[in-house]
């Protein structure tokens, strides 16, 4: 499926049920900059989770994400604009940006094209921040509900494992600083639902999909504590360089 369009069935559940992000990670990325003078991309801005996020600290973001039903149902921001275009064609003008964001969204990119473009948009030594929410497979509940993803997906959810590898890989940028947090989603049994199916990977209908339903609807009650909640855990991945030299085109 086009990784541009595959998420045109999942935006709403995508912009209810998704986890955020550590403040913690957005202090690191923005870590000795000057916030109230930054001009940043999030690229594969989704629903702009991650961009309100930057901009709730005073910076201007550009969102950047090819999907329409992604961008429809997203949360206003004053200082959050949306903008068509995709990692390998921004449309955004050589050296204009700060810092360049992707979060949970680079193992969907052409990584030679998206970092080539990235060097182009980004001012010398711009900042580039590349962010996943890993499931903690240490955690109990969230190891048992990774387990019945991998089921439903025929083990598709392991495909952005690795990808971070092409940022070492490339002489525009700054060796890697690898950094990760602990983090947590707090669901109920329909947030939990709404979470596994805002997730491209699965199957909306079908048998396979009431059987998901069904599984973690047990995972629910089997976990569930006194107030009728669920944790699922994340490592927050973040991997922080910057811009190294400048490449003429």
């Amino acid at each position: 499926m086009n990784p541009r369009s595959r998420f045109s069935n999942r935006a709403e559940d995508y912009a209810k049920y998704r986890p955020s992000y550590p403040s913690e990670v957005i202090d690191c990325i923005l870590q000795g900059l000057e916030t109230n003078q930054l001009i940043a991309a999030d690229v594969g801005a989704g629903t702009g989770i991650s961009s309100r996020l930057l901009a709730d600290r005073e910076i201007r973001v550009i969102a950047i994400e090819p999907n329409a039903a992604m961008k429809q149902v997203a949360e206003a921001h004053p200082l959050v604009e949306f903008r068509d275009g995709s990692a390998e064609e921004t449309k955004l003008a050589d050296n204009s940006v700060d810092l360049v964001t992707c979060f949970q969204s680079f193992h969907w990119f052409n990584p030679e094209l998206t970092l080539k473009e990235f060097a182009r948009i980004l001012k010398p030594k711009g900042i580039l921040a590349v962010v996943w929410n890993n499931r903690d497979r240490e955690d109990k509940f969230t190891q048992e509900y990774s387990h019945l993803t991998q089921i439903a997906s025929h083990n598709q959810s392991e495909m952005r494992y690795g990808t971070e590898r092409f940022l070492r890989d490339t002489d525009s940028f700054a060796p890697v600083r690898h950094l990760i947090f602990s983090y947590y989603q707090i669901l109920d049994c329909k947030a939990l639902i709404g979470r596994a199916m805002s997730t491209s990977y699965i199957p909306k209908q079908g048998g396979v999909a009431t059987k998901f339903i069904q599984d973690l609807e047990r995972l629910y009650e089997q976990y569930k504590n006194n107030d009728g909640l669920v944790y699922l855990k994340y490592n927050t991945n973040v991997y922080l360089t910057s811009l190294l030299l400048r490449t003429f085109y």
